[in-house]
């Protein structure tokens, strides 16, 4: 959802970096801490923008017996489990209630959690300070490929 729709509730919280808890494959870039606004007993993660390659979506859409959004499940791209899931189609009642727009969600006890910080390394990085997502992306598909052209990634041998 555009920035514009958010509630400055939204802008002034922290931004996290997530990581698959089996294989620590980089799951999001861009979360945020939330709730299921169906049973806000359930902590989730959400973020507008997985990064590419992190996660694929596994299975049919289906829905839930408390709403009518049609969701379909997440795995890791890394090792295949089921980190979370994305709202392919959000439903009128979720999208009347307060939401952050974020349609792809993760549970809590699948992933890591890291602070991200802001671009001078010295503060943490809230959601209102955060970049549009296309430039959140470019940086992040240069972090990776300089990590990569320091550190090659070179095929794995099978030892006997």
């Amino acid at each position: 959802m555009p920035r514009y729709n958010q509630t400055q509730t939204f802008f002034h919280k922290r931004v996290v970096k997530l990581e698959c808890r089996h294989c620590m494959n980089i799951l999001c870039w861009r979360g945020m801490r939330a709730i299921l606004l169906a049973d806000t007993s359930i902590e989730l993660y959400s973020t507008d923008l997985p990064p590419p390659n992190a996660v694929e979506m596994n299975g049919d859409d289906y829905c839930t017996s408390n709403c009518d959004c049609h969701i379909r499940d997440l795995v890791c791209a890394g090792c295949g489990n089921q980190v979370g899931y994305h709202v392919t189609l959000p439903c009128r009642n979720c999208m009347d209630s307060c939401n952050n727009g974020h349609f792809w969600m993760f549970h809590a006890l699948e992933c890591k959690e890291f602070e991200r910080m802001d671009d001078t390394g010295q503060k943490l990085l809230i959601w209102g300070k955060l970049p549009p997502t296309h430039e959140d992306l470019q940086k992040l598909k240069e972090k990776i490929s300089k990590k990569r052209s320091i550190f090659p990634l070179y095929p794995v041998e099978c030892i006997r």
